[in-house]
């Protein structure tokens, strides 16, 4: 309701920066939309072909989200130039206004996902497209009060552009993280050497190989490896416990550990460069 109102008056009053705001929160509600479908699509039970569930949608989502705020900056930026050499009388009043009610709507949306942003690369790109609207209202709030003092044309683009220049600063990082995801890289925050040093003392292991650390989502992480151990198989409780460890150290909670007993036989898996 808020995107419409916006780009209505966005449109009466010829301001650039309103319509570059209500842009911003259209895209912000697509991406709401797309993280809420990815939590549901991610608690569905796997299948015989999606063995893992559809836990990476989560992944997916994040990656949508950078690309889809970076995409929509990018168009508001074009404008914004084009603008600097057509400049468009806008009323300050009226842009004051409407971007303060932007404030709010964004500023109590980007608090509701605070707490959870911390742990869940979704949930936090669902809050820096809030946060960032919130700081591209409050520009165009600024952008109002200078032209309704000085009446200077180009303050309406120029704010467009700084504001833009902020976004893509603070989203960088969320779509570093989720390409990162979307390639199984180690997630964010786990050591692969401080994991394969666990591994390495465990007692009775005398050789690890085929270590690999991905991400099944933007909270689960998966964990293989392949553990010579001469003496022979620990047992289930000592695997249980190295499970628990792993859980408790690194916050991997599931993993597969294949257990070898003879140090000459070679693995197939065992050089390194092979996955």
């Amino acid at each position: 309701m808020f995107v419409i109102a916006e780009t209505v008056y966005g449109l009466a009053a010829h301001s650039l920066a309103l319509l570059a705001d209500a842009g911003h929160n259209l895209g912000d509600v697509l991406a709401l939309l797309v993280a809420w479908g990815a939590s549901w699509l991610a608690k569905r039970t796997p299948t015989a072909r999606y063995t893992y569930g559809l836990r990476s949608t989560s992944i997916l989502a994040a990656l949508f989200n950078a690309a889809v705020l970076l995409l929509i900056t990018g168009a508001i930026a074009a404008e914004a130039v084009r603008r600097l050499f057509d400049p468009t009388g806008v009323p300050g009043a009226t842009v004051m206004a409407v971007a303060a009610a932007g404030i709010v709507v964004n500023g109590v949306t980007a608090w509701l996902f605070a707490a959870g942003s911390r742990g869940d690369i979704n949930v936090r790109g669902a809050f820096q497209h809030m946060l960032a609207d919130a700081m591209v209202s409050a520009g165009v709030v600024a952008a109002g009060g200078a032209i309704l003092l000085t009446g200077w044309r180009l303050i309406d683009p120029l704010v467009s552009l700084a504001v833009s220049v902020l976004i893509v600063a603070g989203t960088w990082g969320l779509l570093r993280d989720s390409l990162n995801m979307a390639l199984h890289a180690v997630p964010p925050g786990i050591e692969p050497n401080a994991v394969q040093g666990f591994l390495e003392t465990v007692d009775g292991v005398a050789e690890l190989h085929d270590l690999h650390i991905w991400p099944m989502s933007t909270t689960e992480t998966a964990l293989t490896a392949h553990l010579v151990m001469p003496a022979g198989h620990p047992g289930d409780q000592v695997l249980g416990r190295i499970c628990a460890e792993l859980r408790e150290r690194f916050g991997i909670g599931h993993a597969t550990i294949q257990i070898e007993v003879s140090v000459e036989s070679e693995c197939a898996l065992q050089p390194a460069h092979v996955v």
